[in-house]
């Protein structure tokens, strides 16, 4: 008997042991589902399944409702008690729909969609890997709900809710990635991005000063990189993946290879990826006007202009990148867990090629216009931990250093002087941020934030003729500039069917900047800010069942002027020159945003949100005096001088749809629709269209699953707008938009058919293709400098291991 009561002791120590791993498959195919999520309130946990679909649920012990979520699933939830008595074993079922994910973008933790009032979307993986972005900003562009304008192939600026550039925040595993250089005009930052190397992608529509501070006046663009793995058995954990794909309108090639070694404590990830892009090929369907079928090349000390043999061949554009990505990770305890991450990412010299297409006196304006190597390196640690104490369940730790260059080379045609101008950025920051479940119905996020970006801008002319080099005028003046914040957001939950949100930050910013007047005799040789800004949010979520959502919420969002504001000195356009401007203010946007999401019996889905917002001292580019003249020479010509300054207010208004529909057989059908329109107030009073607030734009999918199999066949379009729709600073903009009959600048309505395929050939090797602008359109995307890819043919394998 005693020997019966010990052995049965010690099974059920085994039963606990081993109750600690939960293992989650598919219901149909009984693989094991990687990245799903297990979230628990009470008490405060979090996991997540590895490559074996394995996760350790042990801080989950007792808790009562467990979410269960993965995307393509249906969500469940699970005590732990029922968990234990299946043995922790768990199949999900696949869905269509679903208005419930888990989202960490919100308040920088991890909650279920439905306890956010913003509107946010996630990019998985495996939409990447379906799609085959080439880049970081058309991985965004692939959601349908984020525009995407180009100046070149090397670069891609994302357009949300009518803000653009520094009025929109990326983050990087949390980190801020914007600096003090971000500028009103279109930014290339986005492509030091890995999409290989990205686990998911949220994008937050509307404000996000709040959590974000400055510059989240549109949304909120967070990347989440790939997570160490640990191991939850003595067994070593090895998985990775390589990818190999080949696209024809730029002759890509691409490779990719990461792995992930976990044990119990440990585990690191490792990731390589490369680029190599050819001249991109334009489409033989379309506007003439995108056409320039000359380029200018050096031969024998002499710029001749070259006549190409394939005129559709946008040249120069091509370009090659090389990212990698580093982690460590060690979890000591389920109370602990370090995460140390390196990346960086640089490019090879790329042709801006909407300067490249300028004219003057006949022939091509500049024999160069290049963007030398953007170089972006970061390291980042992570410090989270669990401590269900009075101040915080939740504490996490990001500190961060990034260095970031950037160069701008230059030279008019004929001539031997070469400019060039170089930018670099080394940006530190330290985030705290909390949370505290204060009873049962609320829950608190509170946190600090301190950023310090030194800007260091150098300026040189080289004589290519003898190679002597001498100094030439700086992009900006040498700078710092610092942004302290702290916040605090409240949710308040009435009943499992009501969910209130209010939130607040300060936030001081300080910018020191010293001109040099070698150049430039400007009136001021220093410029001192120092100001502060208030935001604030109030939102809700009302859940009449769980197939229905309803949002609202107001808020206000600001931007602080930084150094791109108050410093630089740069053409904008042909004829004008921008001048340093130190006496600026923060601009403020007032929101309001609603939505709706609905799904009918499990067949049809229906989103649809609007939102309002008005922007108070709009920084924006006016009319200017440099030491009492309203013209200077620049570059060799006679510009008329402007300056960034608080001189506007913005009005912009929109929707955004999505239609999801289950069909028979296999099929469904999804659409996304965006319309956005905005006025921005100009000196005289009078109103011009907002210049980041593109035409309508959308795209449909016919797709098809069906085991290993999946099929789309999809059609991306944009809408007209005519001279009298364009943004006054853009209807000089004459090498960007085709002519209308009255020989004027507009953009043309396009849209283009597509059709993708994946199939998983076995366990581990895959094999996704695609052809792309089937009939071959000559498009451009508005405000673009550069055509999109003609017919483009698509192939890629990748082997998991």
């Amino acid at each position: 008997m005693k020997k019966t009561l010990i052995m049965c002791l010690l099974m059920s120590i085994c039963i606990i042991t081993f109750s600690q791993t939960i293992t989650i498959k598919d219901n149909e195919t009984d693989k094991p589902i990687e990245g799903v999520i297990l979230l628990s309130d009470k008490p405060k946990a979090f996991s997540i399944t590895n490559a074996k679909g394995q996760a350790n649920i042990s801080e989950f012990n007792k808790a009562e409702k467990i979410k269960i979520s993965s995307i393509g699933y249906k969500n469940i939830m699970r005590s732990y008690f029922q968990l234990q008595t299946s043995n922790f074993e768990l199949r999900l079922e696949q869905t269509n729909f679903n208005l419930e994910e888990i989202v960490i973008s919100g308040t920088r933790w991890r909650q279920s969609s439905p306890d956010v009032p913003s509107k946010i979307i996630k990019i998985t993986s495996k939409e990447v890997e379906f799609q085959n972005p080439q880049t970081a900003a058309d991985l965004l562009g692939i959601s349908g709900k984020v525009f995407i304008q180009k100046s070149q192939q090397g670069g891609g600026s994302p357009m949300i809710r009518g803000s653009a550039t520094n009025r929109l925040i990326y983050t990087v595993d949390g980190v801020r990635m914007n600096t003090a250089i971000f500028r009103r005009g279109n930014i290339q930052n986005v492509i030091n991005l890995d999409p290989f190397a990205t686990e998911y992608t949220e994008v937050l529509f509307g404000p996000g000063s709040v959590i974000y501070g400055s510059d989240a006046i549109g949304g909120v663009m967070s990347f989440q990189t790939l997570t160490p793995q640990l191991s939850m058995t003595d067994k070593l954990l090895i998985t990775g993946k390589t990818i190999a794909r080949y696209s024809s309108a730029n002759n890509e090639k691409t490779g990719h290879f990461d792995v992930k070694i976990g044990w119990k404590k440990w585990a690191i990830v490792t990731s390589f990826s490369s680029w190599d892009f050819d001249n991109l090929r334009q489409g033989s369907k379309g506007p003439n006007d995108y056409i320039k079928d000359i380029y200018v090349q050096r031969q024998d000390s002499t710029d001749v202009v070259i006549k190409q043999n394939d005129p559709l061949l946008q040249i120069p554009t091509a370009y090659s990148q090389f990212n990698m990505m580093q982690k460590i990770r060690f979890k000591p305890n389920k109370k602990w867990d370090f995460q140390y991450g390196f990346h960086y990412s640089v490019s090879s010299p790329f042709g801006r090629y909407d300067r490249l297409t300028r004219f003057s006196k006949g022939t091509i304006r500049y024999a160069e216009w290049n963007y030398g190597p953007q170089k972006w390196m970061m390291n980042n640690i992570s410090i989270t931990h669990n401590g269900n104490n009075i101040a915080y369940d939740e504490m996490t730790i990001r500190l961060a250093q990034q260095s970031f260059e950037e160069s701008r080379i230059d030279r008019t045609l004929h001539k031997v002087n070469r400019n060039t101008q170089t930018e670099n950025v080394e940006a530190s920051s330290i985030n705290i941020d909390f949370n505290k479940k204060t009873n049962s119905k609320n829950t608190l996020y509170y946190g600090v934030e301190y950023v310090f970006d030194n800007v260091l801008s150098v300026g040189k002319i080289t004589d290519i003729k003898t190679g002597a080099e001498q100094k030439g005028p700086s992009r900006y003046p040498l700078s710092t500039w610092t942004s302290i914040g702290a916040y605090l957001n409240d949710q308040y939950k009435l009943s499992e069917k009501l969910l209130f949100q209010a939130g607040a930050r300060y936030n001081r910013f300080i910018i020191d900047s010293d001109f040099d007047t070698t150049f430039y005799p400007f009136a001021f040789t220093n410029a001192n800010v120092n100001n502060s800004a208030l935001t604030g949010s109030l939102g809700f979520i009302y859940r009449p069942t769980k197939n229905w959502v309803i949002n609202a919420n107001a808020g206000t969002a600001f931007r602080t002027p930084n150094v791109d504001d108050i410093g630089k000195v740069a053409d904008s356009e042909p004829g004008s020159v921008v001048v340093p401007n130190p006496g600026l203010k923060a601009e403020y946007a007032y929101n309001f945003d609603f939505g709706i999401a609905k799904i009918f019996k499990d067949l049809l889905k229906v989103d649809i949100s609007c939102f309002y917002t008005i922007i108070n001292n709009s920084l924006v580019r006016r009319d200017f005096l440099f030491n009492g003249q309203d013209s200077i020479i620049f570059s060799n010509q006679m510009s008329k001088v402007q300056a960034i300054q608080n001189a506007a207010v913005t009005n912009v208004y929109g929707l955004q749809a999505e239609v999801e529909i289950k069909l028979p057989s296999g099929f469904s059908y999804i659409s996304d629709f965006n319309f956005q329109a905005g006025k921005d107030e100009l000196d005289d009073g009078t109103k011009s269209p907002s210049r980041h607030a593109p035409p309508f734009y959308g795209v449909n999918r016919l797709r098809f699953k069906k085991n290993n199999l999946m099929l789309e066949l999809n059609t991306i379009y944009q809408g007209k707008m005519s001279f009298d729709q364009l943004p006054e600073d853009e209807k000089a903009k004459v090498e960007l938009y085709a002519k209308d009959a009255n020989g004027n600048n507009y953009a043309p309505a396009w849209h283009t058919v597509n059709f993708k395929a994946f199939y998983q050939y076995s366990e581990n090797l895959s094999i996704s293709s695609g052809v792309e602008n089937i009939t071959d359109q000559r498009y451009r995307p508005y405000s673009s400098g550069v055509s999109g890819a003609g017919r483009n043919f698509i192939i890629s394998l990748k082997a998991n291991f």
